[in-house]
């Protein structure tokens, strides 16, 4: 990682976040099929749409600054996504599955939601003000997936989990 200047640490994070993405959108059909909580499947179907319109978003963000993102594989959502497989493959079908599937989901969010901080204030730095707002968008959208997940847990799927 040849970083020497704000501008290449943002399109380092940016290529990064980037290749996160669309690991993640290749992930959730995945998540989705493996759940019994319908309201959990949901959950999954319905960000990775919103996983799509963030791809959008970086490449709206390419195209309105002329970055060239790099090829780098993200590795942190590689082994998040590693972890999700694991969880599928070794726990039955049910409650545990599920609520292991959820913090392992929330891992995820965090990871993006630390990610998308930063890519804005570096943006902002850099003066990228039209960014700024594409960034802060997808940062809403990865909290308010984050809190989803928290009520699902909470509004009965840890509990379920808890009489197996």
């Amino acid at each position: 990682m040849a970083v020497k200047t704000l501008e290449d640490l943002f399109i380092h994070e940016l290529s990064d976040i980037s290749s996160a993405e669309k690991q993640l959108a290749k992930a959730l059909p995945r998540l989705a099929r493996a759940v019994e909580n319908p309201e959990l499947r949901q959950a999954f179907e319905t960000h990775l749409e919103e996983t799509q319109g963030q791809i959008e978003r970086i490449d709206e963000i390419v195209e309105l600054t002329g970055f060239r993102l790099k090829r780098i594989k993200c590795a942190a959502m590689e082994g998040l996504v590693e972890e999700g497989k694991e969880v599928i493959e070794e726990v039955e079908k049910g409650p545990v599955r599920d609520a292991a599937l959820i913090g392992g989901a929330q891992k995820v969010e965090h990871y993006e939601i630390a990610s998308y901080g930063t890519l804005c204030a570096l943006a902002k730095q850099l003066g990228l003000n039209d960014v700024i707002k594409l960034l802060q968008a997808t940062l809403e959208e990865e909290k308010a997936t984050d809190q989803k997940l928290t009520l699902i847990a909470e509004g009965g799927g840890n509990q379920k989990a808890a009489s197996k």
